[in-house]
């Protein structure tokens, strides 16, 4: 099967090669490639991988039955299967599904203190177990954070490598428009990966057969997956009003007004009633809330009104999975990114700016027009960031940056159509410099 390469690989090279490695935690939502990342590095890096799936291997739960020390585990493990081996300094344990025995957790403390073997957990949904994790293995433990793939590594899958990338990211920082050549392809590039997704099975359905033929159908199936992990996972009546919430993410982000309203989820609802919902959701990897700013001034953590909020999909693939008919001929026959109002520009962009490790944030004036779809900021300054579906005037950008009431405000993003640019303050780039919002905001003068 193709291997599609990912960030993780480099993540968890350089944890191995650090002598003072704490057992790692691989977070992220379900079918986005953590088992089948983890499996290929140990393989390559261990003599000996003992491997343990909590779901479908129920009966290793039993191995903390005599505690959570390193050798009790050892040997309960050696008990139920013999076959494993335990090599000491060349063995790696990889406990996966970890959501469904978040217990083995608490012996991460003695793995560490012990040393003879690496260990690595993972699991999706962990974040709705994560409180109990968190307190069995505090300071025992390290953390990343898996996604589907991004546009990077969606690059590295057609035969790019690091090379390009850095080119690209030149060109922003140097304000060096991209030639006819560089932006035709790029940007059917990138509509393909806006079309796709992220998720490994579509990605590599297209890979492999060169056409969108039958990624359509295994979008659809993994739509049906995680709503198939709700019902399993949530609590009782919850379930309905996640299910609720989740069916209603692409209907509201098909308005002009964007921010997600309770009251359209189901009659009489309110936000107490459904706030958890919307947590498990996000807890669950599956959306990303982008939060209303109270006012546009840094610091922007904790500057919000929880009760005002944007959900986009953690993976665009999900939104277009979604789609009615008719939109979805639209966007795959005309590859037109337009429709639902713009919905799938924000979107990628939402989750281009999550992967990147940042935090998501939006403003609307209550009292005018003003609104603006992202904020992200450098050290010492905070920039507002417009998707624009054509490369228009950016009204909400001008006001922005002129107005005396936003000093830390002096420049500003668009993400559009067009190339590479910088006019009356306000530098414009393509779409599909979405990625590199981080590593150019880490390195510009703004």
């Amino acid at each position: 099967m193709l291997y599609l390469k990912r960030k993780i690989d480099r993540y968890l090279t350089e944890w191995k090669s650090n002598p003072e490695r704490n057992p790692l935690i691989v977070k992220g939502p379900r079918q986005i490639g953590k088992t089948e990342s983890i499996l290929r590095f140990a393989s390559a890096n261990y003599d000996s991988v003992v491997y343990i799936n909590f779901v479908e291997e129920p009966k290793y739960h039993m191995i903390t039955a005599d505690g959570y020390k390193a050798d009790d585990i050892i040997k309960n493990i050696s008990r139920i299967d013999p076959a494993k081996r335990f090599i000491p300094g060349n063995t790696l344990l990889f406990f996966d599904e970890l959501q469904a025995f978040p217990n083995i957790a608490t012996a991460l403390k003695f793995f560490k203190i012990d040393g003879r073997f690496d260990v690595i957990c993972s699991g999706s949904l962990l974040g709705i177990n994560y409180q109990q994790i968190e307190s069995n293995s505090v300071g025992y433990k390290t953390d990343y954070e898996m996604y589907s793939l991004d546009f990077e590594e969606f690059l590295w899958a057609k035969g790019y490598d690091d090379t390009a990338i850095d080119e690209m990211l030149t060109h922003i920082l140097e304000l060096k428009p991209f030639n006819a050549v560089e932006m035709s392809v790029y940007n059917e590039l990138f509509l393909d990966y806006c079309i796709l997704g992220g998720m490994p099975a579509v990605e590599r359905e297209y890979i492999e057969k060169g056409t969108f033929e039958g990624t359509l159908q295994i979008q659809r199936q993994l739509i049906e997956d995680y709503k198939e992990d709700i019902r399993k996972y949530a609590d009782g009546m919850d379930q309905a009003r996640i299910l609720n919430v989740f069916n209603q993410i692409p209907p509201q982000l098909a308005k002009e007004n964007k921010k997600f309203q309770i009251s359209k989820v189901a009659k009489g609802a309110r936000f107490k009633d459904y706030r958890g919902c919307i947590e498990w959701l996000c807890d669950a990897g599956i959306v990303e809330i982008c939060n209303c700013l109270h006012f546009p001034e840094l610091p922007l953590k904790g500057n919000y009104d929880e009760s005002k909020f944007k959900l986009y999909f953690a993976d665009t693939g999900l939104l277009v999975a979604m789609l009615d008919d008719e939109s979805q001929e639209d966007l795959r026959v005309n590859k037109n990114l337009g429709v639902y109002k713009g919905a799938l520009y924000e979107n990628i962009v939402g989750e281009a700016l999550t992967k990147c490790g940042m935090g998501l944030y939006y403003y609307k004036r209550e009292d005018s027009t003003l609104e603006q779809d992202f904020f992200v900021r450098t050290k010492k300054s905070l920039l507002p960031l417009e998707v624009k579906a054509r490369n228009g005037t950016a009204k909400s950008l001008q006001a922005l940056i002129a107005g005396e009431k936003y000093p830390d405000i002096q420049n500003a993003l668009k993400l559009c159509a067009g190339n590479v640019g910088y006019n009356n303050h306000i530098l414009t780039m393509p779409y599909f410099c979405a990625f590199l919002l981080k590593r150019y905001l880490q390195q510009c003068d703004l």
